[in-house]
């Protein structure tokens, strides 16, 4: 018997939304593996969004290959409202969904 699928079908049109968008994102941009996101923003500011929805946003130190980082001066949103301001903080890596540069101000 086939494997049936758990996730809810808005789930699932989420992540294909997201697949899609990167896969035309990917054919616009020069061809750039996640590695050389992760050397170009080593050191700067991120957002990194976890699977909960909280944010956390602050200077990404380091990131090993099960995606587990560790960020400087970081500050916590959720929902939007800054909630925390932490000093240094580590994030295990399956509760990260993404990481992305933070916009210059």
């Amino acid at each position: 018997l086939p494997a049936q699928e758990t996730t809810a079908p808005s789930q699932r049109a989420a992540r294909f939304a997201r697949v899609s968008l990167a896969v035309r994102h990917s054919k616009t941009m020069s061809k750039k593996s996640p590695g050389d996101f992760i050397k170009q923003v080593l050191g700067r500011p991120v957002i990194v969004k976890l699977n909960n929805g909280a944010d956390y946003r602050g200077i990404l130190s380091c990131l090993d290959g099960y995606m587990n980082l560790a960020m400087e001066q970081t500050e916590e949103y959720i929902d939007g409202q800054l909630k925390h301001k932490y000093g240094d903080t580590f994030i295990r890596g399956n509760n990260v969904l993404y990481i992305s540069a933070q916009p210059k101000k």
